[in-house]
């Protein structure tokens, strides 16, 4: 069976870039400047408080785990007042070791584990579309477990480093999305998917993209009538059928447009369009630039 939520990360090709121990004691806060790149922390143990910016505050307890798909500025402290030390992540080197706030001598009051990603493919914004901007989710075991497996293999120059953590990633991205499917996710692929009705729909989608459907036909996979499918499907995905159709089969389109060795009509053939003319159309459309351009600037 299909699992677009799989599909989705390979084709997303996320990578760790960088893990790092923080710890914190006494009085303490430090204010981050928004940093655009995927990040994620698991607190190994005490609490501490985050004050993501647009987001309520949340405190933050030993097993927690965080994720923020874009990271924007945030604050981290302790729980006493203290005026922030700034700091700027793409403006300083990083750390070699363990990142200590506050109080510099004697146990730590919390100590976390955090780190950020990047993701190779040219549809990066797909993840945080899917998500909000702060997930924090508690209780999961596995989670934590994840993160701190990404930190041990990023210390560790040990043989197949880059793979073990590429696929780490995945695994860690995986559990995080799949553990906010159904209503508790924003409109959009994880909330879909929690609807019995509309996952059998979707994954013929991406099953066959290819297939030249039409609402009656995935309306028929899940069971639904025409219009009910279409209501169901709108409010769940954010957009109605077809857009989701074309959004997916464009983002299929950018990943085979990188690859040199796929001709434009192959890559019109494999995302359902008949000619390649009227592919480019289509992807000019969508994207803003032929798909001609789009891949030599791939390449470039």
């Amino acid at each position: 069976m299909v699992d677009p939520l799989s599909q989705l990360i390979q084709l997303l090709r996320p990578r760790t870039v960088f893990t790092k121990g923080i710890s914190g004691a006494g009085r303490w806060a430090v204010r981050y400047a928004d940093f655009g790149q995927p990040s994620f922390c698991t607190v190994i143990e005490g609490a501490c408080r985050l004050a993501v910016d647009g987001e309520l505050p949340v405190t933050l307890e030993a097993g927690d785990f965080v994720l923020l798909p874009a990271t924007p500025g945030f604050t981290l402290s302790g729980f006493d007042p203290v005026q922030p030390t700034f700091i700027d992540p793409k403006g300083m080197p990083a750390p070699t070791g363990e990142v200590r706030h506050g109080r510099q001598h004697g146990e730590p009051d919390v100590r976390l584990l955090g780190g950020y990603f990047v993701l190779d493919s040219p549809d990066a914004a797909l993840l945080v579309s899917l998500l909000p901007a702060l997930m924090h989710l508690r209780g999961i075991d596995r989670l934590s477990t994840l993160a701190c497996l990404v930190g041990e293999e990023a210390r560790d120059e040990r043989p197949g480093r880059d793979l073990v953590l590429a696929r780490l990633v995945e695994i860690m991205l995986i559990e995080a999305l799949r553990s906010i499917q159904g209503e508790s996710a924003t409109p959009g692929l994880l909330r879909g998917l929690g609807d019995a009705r509309l996952a059998a729909a979707i994954r013929q989608i991406h099953a066959d993209p290819a297939h030249a459907w039409t609402v009656a036909e995935l309306a028929s996979e899940a069971a639904l009538s025409r219009s009910v499918f279409f209501e169901r499907f709108t409010r769940a995905f954010g957009v109605p059928p077809m857009e989701y159709l074309l959004v997916w089969r464009m983002a299929l389109a950018k990943d085979l447009l990188r690859q040199r060795d796929v001709d434009l009509a192959s890559v019109a053939a494999r995302v359902g369009y008949s000619s390649a003319s009227t592919f480019s159309t289509a992807f000019s459309r969508h994207v803003g630039q032929p798909p001609s351009r789009y891949a030599r600037m791939a390449d470039a």
